[in-house]
């Protein structure tokens, strides 16, 4: 067995390639790296016996630690995108970034927040529910917030009621059990638009569903509406007070007022579209 293991060293021992650069040190007889001249070979004693193995230059360790970086951050980088791809199914969402935002929005903030305290709020299972009228900002600073989140690593779904029930209506009973349950493997849900899925039992039911699991799980969950709060703090039935009990106490409001964003878009536009018909006619 020490013979063998002998011939092993001697083969690790002999596996060392001189680069054309490199050179013998006259002094000590070790190998040397020729661009960073620190040692490629180190002596050590193996049964009884000093023999001289090979160990890596300075320069070769850099470049083994630039190259692992370099993994690394495409490790990092191919996870966002899986994470972006399947939280984010809405394409348009992904241009929804905290550097898109003008800062005319000062209810931004309230966004900006939500993800500098992440950790804090995530242990908590604290959300937002961002309301107020239509065109005010509110899917946009929801976006912002899952695309920082998940840039970080943090698996986000950002969906709606709607789009859910839709999935849910053509599985069977076991499957659609599966899928409420993968919800609950996001470290946070937002669900965009409350209020516009359809009104019938078997909605409320599966709404009802979603929120409950993840009020009882203590996960943060972070809701859009055009509701009021007065509508949701006096729901029309027993059926909406239960979800929106539940909403109320894991969400601060934060309401979304002033100008509406769609309208001043749309004016943008319309004035961009006559500026280009204004100088095509004056060609």
């Amino acid at each position: 067995m020490k013979n063998e293991l002998e011939q092993v060293f001697d083969n690790i021992a002999a596996a060392v390639t001189p680069e054309p650069q490199d050179y013998t040190h006259p002094e000590t007889g070790i190998l040397h790296c020729g661009k960073c001249h620190t040692p490629k070979q180190c002596r050590v004693t193996l049964f009884g016996k000093e023999k001289l193995m090979p160990c890596t230059c300075q320069c070769r360790q850099e470049q083994i630690e630039k190259e692992e970086q370099a993994q690394k951050e495409q490790q990092r980088l191919d996870r966002i995108r899986r994470l972006k791809a399947n939280g984010l199914q809405d394409r348009a969402l992904l241009a929804y970034t905290f550097a898109q935002d003008d800062g005319t929005n000062p209810t931004m903030q309230h966004a900006h927040r939500y993800v500098r305290h992440w950790a804090e709020v995530k242990s908590q299972g604290r959300g937002l529910l961002l309301w107020g009228s239509v065109g005010t900002g509110k899917t946009f600073a929801a976006a912002c917030i899952a695309n920082a989140l998940t840039e970080q690593g943090v698996p986000v779904l950002m969906t709606n009621f709607s789009k859910i029930l839709n999935s849910l209506s053509g599985m069977f009973s076991e499957d659609r059990n599966k899928y409420l349950a993968s919800l609950g493997e996001f470290d946070l849900l937002i669900i965009d638009d409350l209020g516009i899925e359809r009104n019938s039992e078997y909605a409320q039911e599966q709404v009802y569903n979603i929120v409950d699991s993840r009020y009882l799980s203590r996960l943060p969950f972070i809701i859009t509406t055009n509701l009021t709060l007065s509508e949701l703090k006096n729901p029309k039935d027993t059926a909406h007070a239960r979800i929106y009990d539940r909403i109320l106490e894991r969400c601060a409001p934060v309401l979304f007022g002033g100008k509406n964003y769609r309208t001043e878009n749309a004016e943008n536009t319309k004035n961009a579209i006559r500026e280009i018909f204004t100088q095509e006619d004056s060609l």
